[in-house]
């Protein structure tokens, strides 16, 4: 295989280490609310009796909101201009909005029925995500701008990604801290009392990137594109016409669809069967002991966390080497072997073998958002050398719709798997065989296909790094810039 032409990377377009770590420390939020909205969500099945299927409509409901939500936001974060710039005052005050919200959910109070806790848990979602993306498009978007270089784009989102994987290594662990008599009577009350502490994390950090961060895009790149201030219903429509001109353009951008379509097989193929990883090792490896289950879920999703955390830099490594696409055939490759290898370590002799295939599956998430970031942010100067428009934050909010979309189906749909399996949580440790087995195949094989379709859909994306550097090349020409 013959190695592509390599660049070294400028030092004006070099991100300082202040930034990009002020930048990490919002992946960190993000992925951190992320996480922990799922995890803690076993609490409604486990500690308040809720059927597992209608848990996953609660997952995946508010999650279809994000179909108006994220592209809206992401449009108005493009059109916004301040002396603050156009992302981070949607940062600063959507990540205390964001954390609040996340407290208050939780509070959940005791003795109603299911119809009850159903609505309450919906409604709060609805105004908690609303929040997150008012948070989460901008800070992407910001991400996309932050540097003009191919490679330097891929270090950013490598220390970012970093980061993020921070929230992994506790995530695992909240189901234990929320079953533990030691710190809470049961396991709603730790619900509540975890939120808490996780809201208030959520408002201290996530404004960091805000208050850190610069917008590289200066008034002269950016004049050209201002819309005339207008008042009335003329500006109200035109601002519509232009919102939907640049929905419509962005999905069909090719080379944008190949990226999201990777991202919703690999990413939530693993979504899609992430609850049943607890239950595989709760109901099979532990034969229903809740205790020594919560405890692997939490070294495993440590040790995940841990490997991922040596992934990262090893992708970025390869990126800047053989190139993006490249690494990711890489990454996503070896995954798939990570993914077959876990079947057989479940075993309920030898519990923690499972943590022998951990190392191997870190390599999909691991490589997906240090490198798909890092290739958004090319397609969003080719977008912008055919059409003339920086839409960051139109991009970032498509693609994370896509993401969020599929999680949507993944955990709605994977209630329904989970009772396909035959489940039953009154039977406790007493689960059939057949049910012990298909939970163990979907968790392996779904995964596995998903991520197979992801390397057919990238093998025919094309941007390289001589192609990246050529369009950034005509853009500066065009700016006026050299």
């Amino acid at each position: 295989m013959s190695l592509p032409r390599h660049c070294a990377t400028a030092a004006a377009d070099r991100i300082p280490n202040l930034q990009k770590i002020a930048y990490g420390l919002g992946a960190l939020v993000n992925n951190l609310l992320g996480a922990a909205i799922g995890v803690m969500a076993i609490v409604l099945n486990l500690g308040l009796g809720m059927n597992p299927a209608v848990v996953g409509l609660l997952m995946a409901l508010p999650r279809l909101t994000d179909a108006l939500t994220d592209p809206v936001m992401g449009y108005i974060s493009d059109q916004t201009r301040t002396r603050w710039g156009r992302r981070r005052p949607f940062i600063f005050f959507g990540a205390i909005a964001a954390g609040i919200i996340f407290a208050l959910l939780w509070q959940l109070p005791p003795g109603h029925s299911e119809t009850f806790y159903f609505w309450f848990f919906l409604i709060g979602s609805l105004f908690f995500y609303l929040a997150y993306t008012v948070f989460a498009t901008p800070w992407v978007a910001l991400g996309y701008e932050m540097t003009p270089d191919y490679n330097e784009r891929t270090r950013l989102m490598g220390v970012a990604n970093w980061m993020g994987q921070i929230a992994w290594v506790a995530a695992p662990w909240f189901y234990w801290i929320m079953e533990n008599k030691n710190f809470f009577d049961d396991s709603v009350s730790g619900a509540r009392g975890l939120a808490i502490m996780i809201g208030v994390f959520a408002v201290a950090v996530g404004i960091i990137p805000a208050v850190f961060c610069r917008e590289r895009m200066g008034k002269a790149e950016m004049a050209e594109k201002t819309e005339l201030i207008e008042s009335g219903l003329q500006a109200i429509w035109r601002n519509v016409v232009s919102f939907f001109k640049g929905f419509l353009i962005t999905i069909k951008f090719t080379p944008f669809l190949k990226l999201c379509g990777a991202t919703f097989l690999v990413f939530n193929g693993f979504m899609l069967v992430s609850a049943f990883s607890s239950y595989v090792i709760i109901y099979y490896v532990h034969g229903g002991d809740k205790g020594a289950g919560s405890q692997l879920i939490g070294w495993n999703g440590t040790a995940s966390a841990i490997a991922t955390f040596c992934v990262i830099p090893l992708v970025t490594w390869i990126s800047t080497r053989l190139g993006k696409r490249r690494a990711f055939f890489i990454a996503i490759g070896i995954s798939i072997f990570g993914y077959g290898l876990k079947f057989f370590c479940y075993s309920q002799t030898t519990p923690l073998l499972l943590l022998a295939a951990t190392p191997f599956i870190a390599f999909g998430l691991g490589g997906l958002f240090t490198l798909m970031g890092s290739m958004i942010a090319d397609v969003c100067d080719f977008d912008e050398l055919e059409t003339g428009r920086r839409r960051e934050g139109m991009f970032g909010s498509i693609f994370w719709w896509v993401v969020k979309l599929g999680m949507a189906l993944a955990l709605g749909f994977s209630g329904f798997l989970l009772n396909a399996t035959g489940f039953d949580v009154e039977m406790g440790g007493d689960q059939p065989e057949r049910t012990l087995l298909l939970m163990r195949i979907f968790d392996c094989i779904i995964p596995m296909v998903a991520s197979g379709i992801a390397i057919w859909l990238v093998a025919s994306y094309r941007i390289t790094e001589d192609k990246a550097r050529e369009i950034r090349t005509k853009l500066e020409a065009r700016r006026g810039k050299v």
